[in-house]
């Protein structure tokens, strides 16, 4: 059965928490959603007990700094234990062609040689493009544009292999375009920058985000069974599960889940 380990929760500026990034996992095996802005990345891990030598897939949803930077260090762990003869088979990074010429650059300029140098050897990129389909740890992928107003963004949707279905939605709000991914679902996993009686502090709508009660409405009509709200501010954070919580209630009458970061979500 998966579970997902909750690596960060925070947006683009959080000081007191991680950016918001996670595994869904196997026990065996990791697949990792976004890598946040930093090394904490690595860190973070490691607090979980996921070793850099069972992460073999990584998706980066868009090229913001918050998502993609951590990615460098992500490819440089893996490449030292390349160089080490401890890690078996190939990294993939699942992402489109944007990402990919973004990753290049910013690792090229980072990066020394003796890591750059098995990218497109070991260390391999996979195009993704909307409603493009992939196994990942024995689980059917799809990936799909969400339509982002910003700038191109993917999000995914899954079946578990307990029969229950996952949509992850990237960090903006639901669309009436990814009907087909949301509906139903078991897990909605929806982006929530602020309470929507802080929107007037957080201005959530001028950042094109939504806010607790915006996501629970989403998930009430979409009849979702349980949604996970993450890309929060962090100025609330040790009340945050419980003020976010009591927000949504008022909306939505499912299982509401605000992890913290290193929180493990068993699905």
């Amino acid at each position: 059965m998966e579970v997902i380990n909750v690596l960060g929760t925070g947006c683009a500026m959080v000081t007191k928490c991680y950016n918001t990034c996670f595994t869904i996992s196997n026990g065996q095996e990791h697949f990792l959603v976004d890598t946040g802005g930093g090394n904490t990345i690595l860190s973070n891990l490691e607090k979980l007990d996921i070793n850099i030598n069972e992460i073999h897939h990584v998706f980066i949803s868009h090229r913001h700094n918050d998502h993609i930077t951590g990615i460098v260090w992500i490819i440089r762990a893996v490449a030292q234990q390349i160089i080490n003869e401890k890690y078996n088979g190939n990294l993939t990074i699942y992402c489109h062609k944007d990402n990919i010429e973004a990753i290049n650059t910013i690792s090229s300029l980072l990066l020394e040689k003796k890591f750059t140098k098995y990218i497109g050897d070991r260390i391999i990129f996979d195009e993704i493009y909307d409603r493009c389909k992939f196994t990942i740890l024995d689980l059917n992928i799809e990936f799909f544009d969400i339509r982002s107003t910003k700038q191109l963004q993917f999000g995914f949707s899954t079946t578990l292999t307990n029969e229950k279905k996952l949509t992850f939605l990237g960090d903006e709000p639901y669309r009436e375009e990814l009907f087909e991914y949301a509906n139903n679902v078991d897990y909605l996993l929806h982006e929530a920058f602020c309470l929507y009686s802080q929107k007037d502090i957080f201005k959530p709508y001028e950042k094109h985000h939504a806010t607790v009660k915006d996501a629970c409405e989403n998930a009430s009509k979409l009849n979702v069974k349980n949604i996970v709200m993450y890309h929060t501010e962090d100025k609330n954070i040790l009340d945050r599960k419980k003020l976010y919580t009591e927000e949504g209630r008022g909306f939505f009458k499912g299982n509401i889940i605000v992890p913290d970061d290193l929180d493990i979500i068993e699905l």
